[in-house]
């Protein structure tokens, strides 16, 4: 839902915030006063064309911005929004709100953000696109495309389609995949069988090896010990000498040491400071306590040690050998010994997928084949469910034009096979209207004007809104062509429409405003310089003069007000009576 949308040098509005509530809001004006610039603006937050025309005259550039709350959204909608945020890294505010933003330069150079950090226009259709939806005179090609002619059905039928839908996809992408495998197994036959000779020659070559997870490691260490044995083994004697005295620990190495070790002397320090009485050399013997203690773990650590060392060198060559096998493998196939045990468990299932032997191909060839018919028995299941949903919706949305100043217009929902298994099935679905009783159904391209079209559009929203809700339905010039009944049947599906959606009307008629939850004026100012004009909120007297105004300018005139004021009773009045017969 849009929450508030800020325009700034656009078109003929320098700068002006409004704030946007639940329900149904319209938008009114004079002709020239830039209620279009609203429409233009939410475009710009939708990703449309930036047109470098719109900056307003003397600016540098033009800024839209738009908060939207994504609270009512469910399901898919609402979770390629939060993926979409955070793959560009946007946030929400405070109040859970996304801020979406376009910025269009005199210059034709155009900039985009969500939720505070610059993305392509791309992705702000995305965001935008899944919560605003705008229907008007340059709006109409989303309505001629097969892909949301499909979209449209499908959203009809609801929980009876999305779940053939999914396992349609599911049986898909799994036929897709084998047969693609299939094809190069095929075509490509003999670089296969050759790559799956380099690999079980690899594979062979490292298990002939063998190797452990970081022995390259582990060998490099022992060699280096083993090369300098004698060196290492006198070092750590010494030390061991001088920590608990060359008598304990039996080293010759350590002539010259004095018969007690740095362990005994200390020990005697600490049992003369403990046995002082002070408490100050109390503390002291206490520190000398733990050096001790120290002083015992180093010295089983150094015997540890010195038992681990071998006592000759006359393994070392073989240490060497398997030394020079274990980087032959590094050398060919990863930079350690990890890598290479990495690199031979994905050689082993690639190897997998290159067998392309005669029995092999038979084998995927039958798996491709009964995938294939698993894809075409989806199919089959989403064309009996959407044939039967052509039908409803045709019927559904013929009854809502009757009352639309479209009494003889019906539309046409054909399924037909599409030849193909498509990523929404094997249905190509159109559109069709029928201008009268026997005519035959046309394309809606080449058989509606583009206020038929946005009627059609109302129509098929307000069908489909049953079923779903928490969208901003944008409606420009729907009421294009039609007063009188015709207009307060607009009024009275538009109020209908907003119950479970925002929607967002701008209008020329009476009728139709008179239905609004808020109303929307936009005011112009003639100056020499140009034309200024701002947006605000009417109240309930302003709203009254605005009405009348919009009845062949009455405003200031009591008939005017009066005839204003009993077309608000009647709307507020059939409002009611709507709401209590939903119930």
């Amino acid at each position: 839902m849009l929450t508030e949308l800020t325009i700034r040098d656009l078109g003929v509005i320098p700068e002006s915030t409004v704030e946007f509530s639940p329900g149904l809001t319209v938008l009114t004006g004079e002709t020239g006063a830039g209620k279009t610039m609203v429409v233009t603006g939410l475009r710009l937050l939708s990703g449309g064309r930036a047109d470098a025309g719109r900056v307003r005259s003397g600016a540098e550039k033009a800024l839209v911005e738009g908060l939207v709350s994504t609270a009512d959204l469910a399901g898919p909608l609402a979770d390629g929004v939060d993926a979409i945020l955070e793959e560009c890294g946007g946030e929400r505010d405070e109040n859970g709100e996304i801020l979406l933003a376009r910025q269009v330069s005199a210059k034709g150079r155009s900039r985009a953000w969500i939720g505070g950090r610059g993305t392509p226009a791309a992705s702000l259709a995305d965001v935008a696109g899944a919560v605003l939806a705008i229907h008007g005179q340059n709006d109409q090609l989303r309505l001629l495309g097969g892909g949301e002619q499909i979209a449209a059905l499908d959203r009809l039928g609801g929980d009876r389609v999305a779940p053939l839908l999914a396992a349609y996809r599911d049986a898909r992408g799994a036929w897709r995949a084998a047969a693609k495998d299939l094809e190069e197994r095929t075509s490509k036959r003999r670089e296969m069988a050759m790559r799956a000779d380099q690999l079980a020659f690899a594979l062979e070559e490292i298990d002939a090896v063998d190797p452990e997870p970081g022995e390259d490691a582990e060998l490099s260490e022992t060699i280096r010990r083993m090369q300098d044995l004698d060196g290492l083994r006198e070092a750590a004697t010494v030390a061991w000498a001088a920590i608990d005295g060359p008598g304990a620990v039996g080293a010759a190495g350590a002539s010259g040491a004095d018969d007690e070790g740095a362990a005994d002397l200390l020990g005697r320090a600490q049992h003369a400071l403990a046995g002082s009485g002070d408490s100050e050399l109390t503390e002291l013997a206490e520190r000398l306590g733990e050096i001790t203690s120290g002083l015992a773990d180093v010295s089983a650590g150094l015997g540890a040690y010195l038992e681990a060392l071998p006592e000759e060198t006359e393994s070392l060559d073989g240490l060497l050998a398997r030394q020079a096998e274990i980087r032959n493998l590094t050398r060919k196939y990863a930079p350690d010994i990890d890598g290479v045990l990495q690199w031979r468990d994905k050689a082993r299932r690639k190897l997998g997928t290159l067998d392309v032997s005669g029995e092999a191909l038979e084998k995927l060839a039958a798996e491709v084949a009964a995938l294939e018919k698993k894809v075409r028995a989806a199919a089959k299941k989403l064309t009996k469910v959407r044939t039967s949903l052509a039908a409803e919706l045709g019927e559904r949305v013929t009854a809502e034009l009757k009352g639309l100043a479209m009494p003889m217009t019906s539309l046409v929902v054909e399924v037909s096979e599409s030849g193909s298994f498509g990523p929404s099935g094997a249905d190509d679905v159109s559109f069709l209207l029928s201008a009268h009783k026997g005519a035959e159904p046309r394309p809606l391209a080449g058989s509606a004007s583009g206020g038929e079209l946005s009627r059609v559009m109302l129509a098929l929203e307000v069908v489909l809104a049953e079923g779903d809700g928490g969208r901003t339905l944008v409606f420009d010039e729907v009421d294009a062509g039609v007063g009188g009944r015709a207009a307060v049947e607009i009024g009275r599906r538009l109020a209908r429409l907003a119950e479970r959606n925002q929607v967002i009307v701008v209008t020329h008629l009476p009728q139709v405003a008179a239905y609004a939850d808020t109303h929307l004026h936009v005011a112009k100012d003639v100056a020499e310089d140009g034309v200024v004009s701002g947006v605000g909120a009417l109240d309930h007297g302003r709203r009254v003069e605005e009405l009348a105004r919009m009845m062949a300018g009455l405003d200031g005139t009591e008939s005017g007000r009066a005839h204003a004021t009993d077309l608000l009773e009647k709307a507020e009045a059939d409002k009611k009576a709507a709401r209590r017969a939903t119930r």
